[in-house]
C-alpha cells in the first residue's frame, strides 16, 4: 500500500472539516484503557540512502536464507524464471479485482480458462477449477465433495498425508457429520496400509503420493480398493514438479485430485500465499467447489471467455456455496499459469528429473554413512526419510551450526516413535557441493 503523507497543516484542514480540534477526538469511540497512550517506538525520520542501509542491515542478519537447505515437507525451494515475476506485475494484472462481472473481465477469464487446462492436463483429470487458497484446504474441501457425490459421510484418510493437511481437514468438517478415520504406513514400504479400514459407509479414501515420507503410493491398486466398496479416491499432492515425471493420478484411476500448486513459480514466502490445485471428473462437476471457467461463442460466432460455474454466496443460496477463493488466488494461479506455459511439458519433465536425480544421489550418499539408513523402501522422487543414530533434532542442529547446512525436517514434531527420522527434499536448486557439504556434515555429527 503506498504511503501518503501529509503536513501538520493539511491533518488541521482535515480535522476542521470534520469539526473536530484534534486528532485524539477522532478516537474518542475507543476505551482509554485500550488506547496506547504514548509514541510509538520508531526511529527518526532517515534519509532514503540511510533507509536501505538499515535494510541492508536487517537483511544480512538473516543467515538462513543463504544457507544450503534441504527443507521440504510441503513448501519447496525452485528456481522461477523472471518472466513470471515480470508478467504478473503488469499493473493489469496485479489490480484486477475477482471478476464479479466476468463479462468485463477476458484477460483474466482467459488466463484462467488456460490455468484450468494445464491443470487438467497435469493430473490427467477432465475439469480443474479456478485454484483455492492452498493445497490443505483444497484437500478438506474434496473431502465435503466426496460426501455431497456419495451421500455418506466416512472418510478414510492415510497418517501418510501431511499432518498439517490433516489438521486442517479436521478443523473444515468439526462441525458437519464427518466421520474421519485414519489408517496407518507399511513400516517396511512407507506406504499405504490398513485398507481393511474400507467399507460400504465410506465415502472416500485419501491418500498422498508422494506420500509426507515421499514414497510414491501404487494409486492405481489404491483406487481399485476404493471403488470396490462404492468410494471415491482422493490423490493429494503437495510436490506438483512430480507432475513432470510421474504417472498422473487420473490415469491411476484417482476421482479427485487435490494439490499444491506451490512449487510453480510462486516463492516460499515465510508459507503463504500459495495456491490450491483441484481437480476432478467431469461427472462430479456440480458437486465441485471453487469456481469455473468456460469458452462461449456470441450470435456472430467471436470466442469469449464466461464464468460458467461459480458457487459463490453472491450467484447462490450461501448455505449452498462452496467457493473458497478470493482475488489473490487470481494473481497466484497466474503466476502459476506463467510458470507452466514457460517451461511447457519438456521443461517441467527435465526439472523433475534434475529433482529426482538429485534426491537419488543424495539418498545414496546418506545411506552409506555408518549409522544412517533409508528406513522406506518404496520408491521416491525428491524427497526421502533418513533414520538417524541419534535423535534427529540434536543432529540437524549440528550440522547447521557446524556445516553451515539446514539438513531437513525432523518428524518427532508430528509422529511419535520417529525421534530419530528426518526428511530430506533435494530440487534442482542444490548443486553437487550443497549435497556433499550436507553428507559430510551427518558424518561428523
Amino acid at each position: 500500500m503506498r504511503y501518503i503523507p501529509n503536513s501538520p497543516e493539511e491533518r488541521q484542514e482535515m480535522l476542521s472539516m470534520l469539526g473536530l480540534g484534534s486528532a485524539s477526538e477522532l478516537f474518542r469511540t475507543i476505551p482509554q484503557d485500550v488506547q496506547l497512550g504514548r509514541e510509538l517506538k520508531i526511529t527518526d525520520p532517515l534519509a532514503e540512502p540511510e533507509v536501505i542501509a538499515a535494510m541492508e542491515e536487517m537483511a544480512a542478519r538473516n543467515t538462513a536464507a543463504t544457507k544450503p537447505s534441504f527443507l521440504g515437507a510441503g513448501v519447496y525451494s525452485h528456481y522461477s524464471p523472471t518472466i513470471v515475476d515480470h508478467l504478473i506485475q503488469r499493473s493489469e494484472f496485479f489490480t484486477s479485482y475477482t471478476p464479479y462481472q466476468p463479462e468485463i473481465s477476458q484477460g483474466t477469464l482467459q488466463y484462467i480458462f488456460e490455468f484450468q487446462t494445464l491443470v487438467c492436463q497435469l493430473t490427467g483429470m477432465e475439469v480443474a477449477n479456478a485454484s483455492m487458497y492452498d493445497g490443505s484446504t483444497a484437500m478438506a474441501e474434496a473431502y465435503l465433495m466426496a460426501q455431497r457425490v456419495t451421500r455418506r459421510d466416512k472418510i478414510v484418510v492415510a497418517k501418510s498425508v501431511h499432518p498439517e493437511y490433516r489438521d486442517v481437514a479436521v478443523t473444515y468438517a468439526q462441525h458437519g457429520d464427518t466421520e474421519i478415520i485414519e489408517i496407518g504406513y507399511d513400516e517396511a514400504t512407507g506406504r499405504v496400509s490398513g485398507l481393511e479400514a474400507l467399507d460400504d459407509k465410506t465415502a472416500a479414501l485419501v491418500v498422498q503420493s508422494p506420500n509426507f515420507f515421499g514414497c510414491v503410493e501404487d494409486v492405481k491398486s489404491l483406487a481399485d480398493a476404493a471403488h470396490a466398496v462404492g468410494a471415491l479416491l482422493i490423490v493429494t499432492v503437495t510436490e506438483a514438479i512430480s507432475f513432470g515425471l510421474l504417472k498422473t493420478p487420473g490415469e491411476c484411476g484417482a476421482d479427485i485430485v487435490v494439490g499444491e500448486g506451490q512449487s510453480f513459480g510462486i516463492p516460499m514466502s515465510f508459507g503463504g500465499p500459495h495456491l490450491g490445485l483441484f481437480a476432478t471428473r467431469e461427472k462430479y462437476v456440480r458437486s465441485m467447489p471453487g469456481r469455473l471457467c468456460g469458452v462461449a461463442y456470441d450470435k456472430d460466432g467471436n470466442r469469449g471467455f464466461v464464468l460458467t460455474l461459480s458457487t459463490r454466496e453472491q450467484h447462490i443460496r450461501r448455505e449452498k456455496a462452496t467457493s473458497n477463493i478470493c482475488t489473490n488466488q487470481g494473481l497466484i494461479a497466474l503466476a502459476a499459469t506463467i510458470y507452466m506455459e514457460a517451461m511447457g511439458k519438456k521443461g517441467l519433465q527435465e526439472v523433475a528429473e534434475h529433482n529426482a536425480q538429485k534426491a537419488t544421489y543424495a539418498k545414496k550418499q546418506i545411506a552409506a554413512i555408518d549409522g544412517f539408513s533409508i528406513p522406506f523402501s518404496a520408491p521416491t522422487f525428491n524427497e526421502f526419510l533418513v533414520r538417524g543414530p541419534r535423535p534427529a533434532t540434536e543432529i540437524l542442529e549440528k550440522v547447521r551450526t557446524e556445516s553451515g547446512v539446514i539438513g531437513g525436517l525432523a518428524v518427532s514434531k508430528y509422529f511419535e516413535g520417529h525421534e530419530n527420522d528426518f526428511i530430506v527434499a533435494v530440487t534442482e536448486t542444490a548443486k553437487k557441493e550443497h549435497i556433499d557439504k550436507l553428507v559430510a556434515g551427518l558424518a561428523a555429527a
